[in-house]
C-alpha cells in the first residue's frame, strides 16, 4: 500500500502560541486505497478552541528563549472534506514532534518562515494528539545541539531539523544516544545515515535527471562550467558518471573560484573564442586577397558572425542560480555559446530565481526542478495565511511537519521507526513524490522545465512513482 501526504485547503482557526503547538482534530490526510470509497464533504464544524500545550520539565540551562510563532489568518470555509479514519485508536496517544530551526541570529527569517509553514501543514493535516515543539538553534552548532537536548528532555518522538549541516551534525549524536530518529531539512550526504534522513535536494538526482532528458532527446556532447566549492566538485563527479552512463561524452570540465567577481576571461576561455576568433579572421584575410565576386558574397555572410566552427559540445550544465547564472549565460551567449547550436542546462536552484525569461540567454534552457502545480498551491496558501509569499525551503518544514503527523496517527500509536520512514512507496508532498532510503537520503522525482519569455514550461512532468527510478 502507497502512503501519500494529500494537501488539500483547510479552515485555519485558532492562533498558535508560543512554545508546544496542538490543534483540534483537522485530518487532511488518508492513506492511498484504490478500493477506498471517495471522500464525502461533511458539515462543516466550528473551530475548536486550541488544545492546551503539554506541560514540558525545564529545559537544561542555558535555557533557550521562548519560541514567538506566527498566527495563520482564518480562512473560513462553508464545508471541509473529512476523510475516512483507517482503525485510529479511540483514546489518541500524544506524538510530541520536535523542530529545530535558526529563529535567531542570520538565517532567522528563513527559520520562521520554515517555522510558519510546519504550522500551516500541522493545521492542515495533523490530528488532536500531534504536539509541534519548536526549539531555536541560533543557526549554530552549538545552538543546535542544546535544542536537540531541550528536545529530548521534553521526551520528543521524532526532530525535525536542523537547517544546516553543521548543526545537523552537532544535534545528531544527542539523538542517537536517545534513539530519536531525526530527519533533518540539510542536503548534506555526509550527515546522512544512521537514524539521520535529510530532507534537501541532493545534487546527483538532478544531474541524473536533466542529463538523463538531454540524453533521451538526441544531446551527447556535454561541458560542465562549475564553481570550485563543495557544491560544485559534488555536480562534476555526478555529471561524469551520469553522461557515461548514457553513453555522451564529458567533452569540457571547468571550475571556476566563486570568490571571483568577473569570469568573462574564465568563459572566454570555457568557450575556446580566441581560437574560433582567429580562424574567422583568417578567412577573412585570406577572402580579401582573391578580392573575385564569389569572395566577396563569402565575406559578407561572415560578416554576420563572431566565429568559426561550432562549440565542441551541444550543451553546457551550469549548476548556478540567482545572478551569477545570469551574468554566466550572458557571458557564454557574448562569446558565442548559446542556441540553436547549444542547449543550457542546469538543477533545481534554477526553481529559486523569479522571473527567469528576462534573460535572453536563458531562452530555451532545460533544468531539472519540483513539478510546479502543487508548490504554487501550497505557496498562495502560506501567503494567504502570513500575509507573505514563503522562501523556495519553506517547502521542506511543510513536508516534513506531514511526514511527522501522519506517522503520528498509526493504528498502533504513532510509528517513526527506519521501517515507517523508510516506506518503500513513499509520499507525495508539495515538491513531489519522495522516499527517504535507508542510507539516510530522501530519494525525488524531478520535471524538466524549460526557460521561456513568459515563465517556464514543463518539457516532461515528474513521475508519479519510483518505479521508473533506481537508487
Amino acid at each position: 500500500m502507497l502512503t501519500w501526504l494529500l494537501i488539500t485547503v483547510v479552515s485555519l482557526a485558532g492562533a498558535a502560541g508560543c512554545g508546544p503547538v496542538s490543534v483540534e482534530e483537522q485530518p487532511q490526510y488518508r492513506k492511498f486505497d484504490p478500493v477506498v470509497e471517495k471522500i464525502v464533504p461533511a458539515p462543516a464544524k466550528p473551530a475548536p478552541e486550541p488544545a492546551p500545550a503539554l506541560a514540558l520539565e525545564p529545559a537544561p540551562e542555558p535555557a533557550l528563549e521562548p519560541v514567538q510563532t506566527s498566527k495563520p489568518a482564518a480562512t473560513p470555509l462553508s464545508e471541509i472534506p473529512q476523510p475516512k479514519k483507517f482503525g485510529a485508536p479511540s483514546v489518541p496517544v500524544e506524538v510530541p514532534v520536535a523542530i529545530l530551526l535558526p529563529l535567531s541570529g542570520p538565517s532567522a527569517a528563513l527559520g520562521r518562515a520554515m517555522l510558519d509553514a510546519a504550522q500551516l501543514s500541522m493545521f492542515e493535516i495533523a490530528n488532536k494528539a500531534f504536539v509541534l515543539m519548536p526549539f531555536d538553534t541560533g543557526g549554530t552548532p552549538d545552538g543546535a545541539r542544546r535544542a536537540a537536548a531541550a528536545a529530548l528532555k521534553a521526551r520528543a518522538q521524532l526532530i525535525l531539523g536542523p537547517l544546516h549541516a553543521t548543526s545537523v551534525r552537532a544535534a545528531a549524536p544527542l539523538a542517537r544516544v536517545a534513539n530519536v530518529p531525526v530527519v533533518a531539512f540539510s542536503n548534506s550526504r555526509e550527515v546522512a545515515g544512521d537514524g539521520v534522513y535529510i530532507l534537501g535536494f541532493v545534487p546527483r538526482q538532478q544531474v541524473k535527471a536533466v542529463i538523463g532528458y538531454a540524453v533521451s532527446v538526441g544531446l551527447s556532447r556535454f561541458a560542465v562550467l562549475a564553481p570550485y566549492d563543495d557544491y560544485g566538485t559534488s555536480v562534476m563527479e555526478a555529471a561524469r558518471g551520469m553522461i557515461e552512463a548514457g553513453g555522451g561524452v564529458l567533452v569540457r570540465a571547468r571550475y571556476y573560484d566563486p570568490a571571483v567577481k568577473d569570469l568573462s576571461e574564465t568563459v572566454k576561455d570555457f568557450a575556446n573564442y580566441a581560437a574560433r576568433r582567429g580562424e574567422l579572421v583568417a578567412q577573412r584575410r585570406a577572402l580579401e586577397e582573391k578580392g573575385d565576386e564569389v569572395s566577396r558574397r563569402a565575406l559578407r555572410r561572415l560578416a554576420l558572425l563572431e566565429t568559426i566552427g561550432d562549440a565542441p559540445f551541444d550543451a553546457v550544465l551550469l549548476p548556478e542560480s540567482g545572478e551569477r547564472l545570469r551574468t554566466l549565460s550572458s557571458l557564454l551567449s557574448y562569446f558565442d555559446i548559446d542556441r540553436p547550436t547549444v542547449r543550457l542546462l542546469g538543477l533545481r536552484s534554477w526553481d529559486l530565481i523569479a522571473n527567469l525569461g528576462s534573460e535572453p540567454a536563458l531562452i530555451g534552457a532545460w533544468y531539472a526542478g519540483s513539478p510546479a502545480a502543487e508548490r504554487e498551491r501550497f505557496a498562495a496558501r502560506f501567503k494567504q495565511a502570513f500575509g507573505r509569499p514563503p522562501p523556495r525551503l519553506a517547502t521542506l518544514a511543510y513536508d516534513g511537519a506531514a511526514l511527522a503527523a501522519i506517522l503520528g496517527q498509526g493504528v498502533d500509536g504513532p510509528d517513526y521507526s527506519p521501517g515507517a520512514l523508510t516506506a518503500s512507496g513513499g509520499f507525495l508532498g508539495v515538491d513531489g513524490i519522495f522516499r527517504l532510503r535507508a542510507d539516510g537520503i530522501a530519494e525525488r522525482a524531478f520535471a524538466i522545465h524549460e526557460v521561456t519569455r513568459d515563465g517556464t514550461i514543463a518539457r516532461r512532468a515528474a513521475p508519479q512513482n519510483f518505479r521508473s527510478l533506481t537508487n
